[in-house]
């Protein structure tokens, strides 16, 4: 009785695992892109809910069905999703003086709850200069690859960012100190003009120093160590998803020969993709 029993047990337990398996516990969409050399199976975060929608309605329209892999960097990432790398192209939409218009959606960065490790699924966009706010491109994201980065790395990525940031913050406070400035060098005041533009730095590099552009925590250190990633992208671009299946095939990807522009050699296409129900 008792042998029977346990066999009842045993096979009771094998169908609970076979009908957990490839469930996803937290409710989050799957996605499955069909590439020419394999599949990628990714989950898009629900705390991203506008990357997550914005995503599946580019996916149901069919807007990544066909681009190819536009940009590679070993170590690095790939790049995917741009729908003018279709072979019907996309039709780029311009303003009234003709420029044209980049179609983009406002950041999620939620750091460091998600940074740049080895897999994860980030939006592409324009960089600081054009685009202040770090909003999203609609439509380009990117898959982390990245390297394996010791402690030092990671010490030197926030100094650096905090450097950065006080540089930044310097410049600021020399516009809004402008008119003071400017009448210290229309009077040929060396000195006081020295000691205004030594103040304001110390002011900016302190004011950084207070509140850190980047800091890594523990969980981030082990990643980074353990996995790899890109941690000097982190708290700066929207981390929406990452790979649950098919991170060999991302491998063989970035590992394809480029040009001195990063694009592939070879065409790699996602020749169709699907939300998994």
């Amino acid at each position: 009785m008792k042998k029977a029993l346990s066999i009842i047990l045993w096979t009771f337990c094998l169908m609970c695992i076979g009908c957990t398996d490839n469930k996803n516990v937290n409710g989050e969409k799957e996605v499955v892109f069909e590439t020419t050399l394999g599949d990628i199976r990714v989950k898009l975060y629900n705390d991203t809910p506008g990357h997550r929608d914005n995503f599946i309605k580019n996916v149901n329209d069919g807007m990544y069905t066909d681009v190819t892999f536009h940009r590679v960097i070993r170590n690095f990432m790939i790049q995917t999703g741009d729908p003018k790398t279709r072979h019907e192209g996309y039709p780029v939409k311009t303003d009234e003086n003709g420029d044209t218009i980049v179609e983009r959606i406002p950041a999620e960065v939620v750091y460091p709850t998600h940074f740049n490790k080895r897999g994860v699924l980030a939006a592409a966009r324009d960089g600081d200069d054009e685009n202040p706010q770090r909003m999203s491109d609609k439509f380009q994201f990117y898959i982390v690859t990245g390297k394996i980065c010791t402690p030092e790395d990671l010490r030197s990525y926030e100094t650096a960012r905090e450097q950065r940031d006080a540089e930044a913050l310097f410049a600021k406070k020399q516009i809004e100190n402008k008119e003071q400035i400017d009448a210290l060098r229309a009077a040929r005041d060396k000195n006081k003009l020295s000691d205004v533009l030594e103040k304001l730095q110390d002011e900016a590099r302190y004011e950084v120093s207070e509140n850190p552009p980047l800091t890594f925590n523990k969980e981030q250190e082990r990643a980074y160590k353990i996995h790899g990633g890109a941690p000097w992208l982190d708290g700066e671009y929207t981390v929406f998803g990452e790979v649950i299946e098919g991170m060999k095939i991302v491998e063989q990807i970035q590992k394809t020969k480029t040009n001195a522009n990063d694009i592939p050699l070879r065409e790699i296409r996602i020749k169709n993709v699907y939300v998994v129900e």
